[in-house]
């Protein structure tokens, strides 16, 4: 039994096997998948990055390059496009994925083993992070539909590794050196250079992948303030920053040449050159939209298909006139299906009043409550499930299958996300070593929380990228006791 548990080919094998029931039985698409298979398409036949608009290829930067090279790449090797080729990436997203799970768990180790002096403690953590990672159903869930999510997940948890090592050699410069001829005193820099790289790549796939970057710099400032050699932070910081903008050039040098921008990340705003941007729209949605439910009724039918005011939840109207006019606004829209530059600006009236109405609510609540539907959902949006479980007992009649699976999605997600918070507080407490990289990785999970609840559409699968980090902490749990030898030297017994 502990040769099962210890050998990496047995996680592995349940976590291909449950990545394939996935791919086989749930495969699934979105919007965005449409789009980068056009891209792709384009890129490969074409050799043009764009989509198709009024029947002819415009270049366009609405999405960083990473995924959709990939798309392409598959493409080359299989003879096959979009639809007909999309088993073949996500069988290469399962790949990906299971990489993926290896990172974790080599992640999960360099936390438990910062001391490099005691290595059955970081063996079992390994495995044990290796054994959630595989059995993940969330991140396995991603790898049957073909979007960004696996490699965002794979290259920020690679990234958190090379980060981990370089704040480690802060204070230790050897850690980790087998017969180097660099000179240790420079570890920190080679590596955060490294690091950058590596950030940079995961860029390509996800445009808030630099968030990293933002939690490590803060991070080191704290190291080598207490050593009084800020000089030292700011060569760190610039290795971060130019390695990251080393692999990123390329892109900002096409957008220039085709596009005349200077664009180093894709727009903030997915719009096409001359398109309206709905500013006023998405303040309004900001003062009472925190699910992704919501988003299906609102955010993603606009300019593409009728809005019902009465399928609207009612938190979004301060009173019946409010609503009122609303649906004054959305009757002319209904018509034609695009948004006006004055109706837009109607809604932005209507978003003023409730910000002065009820600043608290627009400021602190909707956001706390995008933050904790964020961490929380069950994330069953690509899956044949409702996801609705109450009233509990017309749903139990209605549709029991669903409703426990809803429940049981739920309370495994609790788990992962309890695990992770569980394993950083007894890492904190257990070994002072550690600090800097569990302050590492929740700040970290603390920025891009910050920044997923400002964006229109907050969709739970952007906190995926987290994972590694939840299921490396909470894998110390397992950690057992540290051994003598690792104490620091006043608590030796």
């Amino acid at each position: 039994m502990k040769r099962i548990f210890s050998n990496a080919v047995y996680p592995l094998a349940v976590g291909l096997c449950l990545r394939l029931l996935f791919v086989l039985k749930f495969p699934a698409s979105s919007g965005d998948t449409i789009l980068y298979e056009q891209i792709a398409a384009n890129w490969l036949k074409h050799h043009v990055y764009g989509m198709n608009v009024n029947g002819a290829i415009m270049p366009v930067d609405l999405r960083m390059p990473g995924y959709p090279a990939f798309l392409a790449v598959v493409y080359a090797l299989t003879g096959r496009t979009r639809e007909s080729a999309r088993l073949w990436v996500m069988l290469a997203q399962i790949a990906g994925d299971l990489l993926g799970c290896l990172v974790i768990a080599k992640l999960a180790r360099l936390l438990a083993s910062s001391s490099e002096q005691d290595n059955s403690r970081g063996e079992r953590v390994q495995s044990v992070a290796l054994w959630l990672a595989a059995l993940c159903p969330f991140m396995a869930n991603y790898t049957a539909v073909p979007l960004t999510e696996v490699f965002a997940s794979l290259w920020t948890g690679l990234a958190c590794c090379v980060f981990a090592v370089a704040l480690l050699r802060v204070k230790r410069p050897e850690f980790l050196v087998r017969g180097s001829h660099m000179p240790l005193r420079r570890n920190a820099e080679y590596t955060a250079l490294a690091a950058g790289v590596i950030t940079g790549l995961g860029t390509l796939f996800r445009p808030e992948a630099p968030l990293l970057l933002a939690a490590a710099a803060v991070v080191f400032g704290v190291l080598f303030f207490s050593a009084r050699a800020m000089l030292r932070w700011f060569w760190v910081s610039l290795a971060m920053v130019l390695g990251c903008l080393l692999v990123l050039s390329p892109w900002a040098l096409r957008n220039i040449a085709t596009l005349g921008e200077t664009q180093f990340l894709a727009p903030k705003y997915s719009n096409l050159p001359g398109e309206l941007i709905p500013y006023g729209f998405m303040a309004w949605e900001k003062t009472w939209l925190f699910r992704v439910s919501d988003c299906y009724l609102v955010s993603w039918k606009l300019n593409e298909e009728a809005i019902d005011v009465d399928e609207i939840p009612a938190r979004a109207f301060d009173s019946p006139a409010q609503k009122q006019r609303v649906a004054a606004i959305l009757d002319p829209y209904n018509e034609d299906l695009t948004l006006t530059k004055e109706e837009d600006d109607a809604f932005a009236q209507i978003a003023r009043e409730r910000r002065e109405r009820h600043p608290l609510r627009t400021h602190l609540w909707i956001p706390a409550a995008r933050a904790v539907t964020l961490w929380f959902s069950p994330r069953i949006e690509l899956l044949p499930i409702s996801g609705h479980v109450f009233p509990l007992a017309y749903m139990r009649e209605e549709d029991p299958v669903d409703q426990e699976s809803t429940i049981l999605l739920f309370l495994l997600n609790v788990f992962y996300v309890g695990l992770g918070a569980w394993g950083a507080a007894r890492l904190w407490r257990s070994n002072a070593s550690v600090r800097p990289l569990v302050g590492f990785l929740i700040l970290f999970m603390l920025l891009r929380t910050a920044f997923l609840i400002t964006l229109e559409t907050p969709e739970p699968r952007y906190t995926l990228v987290c994972f590694p980090a939840l299921i490396a902490m909470g894998a110390q749990l397992f950690a057992g006791k540290r051994s003598d030898r690792e104490r620091p030297e006043g608590l030796r017994i």
